[in-house]
């Protein structure tokens, strides 16, 4: 990795914020709402291994705004969300209303109805988690984030974003990540080996955890669920990207070990024993 001026930071579980112990009377209104909006027709999947994440992980209610045809599929693996069957932009617009975090990319796809879904989340202001399609379209459609989101490219997508190649991206991840980061106004996690956590004033983390044998489909997904879990529990978007990356990369490395064949959804419980070990739920 190229030198900068001010090195990154180290991920580590004595750096990162932690949840505080929820109270004894707590109840699920005070833990945030999540909206994962995605899953175009063959890409239901996403949606569900986001909005399995972020229940996991601790946020008080999960709705999923999806094509119609995978309601039944999401109510049957995760009876514990909300989800909504939405062919345009206009059937969004109520659950955005009463969502406090949005998670937008996941299976959207760059057809017509992506596009109208990401431009309805892209006018509410709530923090939001972008990934996978939502920066695919960005890239092609500059858009404003809202304060206090978090964007979550591959190389491929940030090379995209920055209108370079993925080789130059590599060959200074750092820079990437930070350029980025400033000109969406938001905190970047570059992903791969070695992720990277960028904030717009140019504070840069880095993750050294995680296992070769998470390269695979669907772990990003489980990502963007984690990091918005975690916005709705309270903390700021540089600190949720922080430990979500760090959670997420724990886990690979802890299932990494039994060899190739690694599902996202194998991920899920793991991080969340890792979150509990991190941050109890009662003190």
């Amino acid at each position: 990795m190229p030198q900068t001026k001010h090195p990154p930071l180290p991920l580590s579980s004595l750096t990162l914020a932690r949840l505080p112990p929820r109270a004894a009377d707590a109840h699920k209104g005070d833990f945030g709402h999540v909206l994962v909006v995605g899953g175009d027709l063959g890409t239901g999947g996403a949606v569900m291994l986001s909005g399995e994440a972020a229940l996991r992980c601790g946020a008080g209610l999960v709705s999923v705004a999806t094509r119609p045809e995978h309601v039944a599929a999401g109510l049957t693996r995760l009876p514990e969300t909300m989800w909504l069957g939405v062919s345009s932009a206009n059937q969004l617009m109520p659950l955005l209303e009463r969502a406090t975090v949005l998670v937008v990319g996941p299976g959207l796809g760059q057809a017509g109805w992506g596009r109208s879904l990401l431009s309805a989340v892209a006018n509410a202001h709530r923090p939001q988690v972008w990934d996978a399609d939502a920066l695919n379209l960005l890239a092609r459609t500059p858009l404003a984030l809202p304060s206090g989101s978090i964007l979550t490219p591959h190389p491929g997508e940030a090379a995209r974003l920055l209108g370079i190649s993925t080789e130059a991206v590599q060959a200074d991840r750092p820079g990437a990540a930070r350029k980025l980061a400033r000109r969406y106004a938001s905190v970047c996690v570059l992903k791969g080996a070695g992720t990277l956590v960028a904030d717009p004033a140019g504070q840069l983390a880095f993750c050294g955890r995680g296992h070769p044998a998470m390269a695979g489909a669907g772990l990003g997904d489980v990502l963007t669920g984690v990091l918005a879990a975690l916005l709705a529990q309270g903390l700021d978007a540089w600190q949720a990207a922080c430990l979500g990356v760090w959670l997420h990369a724990c886990a690979g490395e802890r299932l990494g070990v039994k060899g190739r064949g690694l599902a996202a959804s194998d991920l899920v419980p793991v991080i969340r024993a890792l979150l509990e070990e991190h941050s109890a739920c009662q003190a």
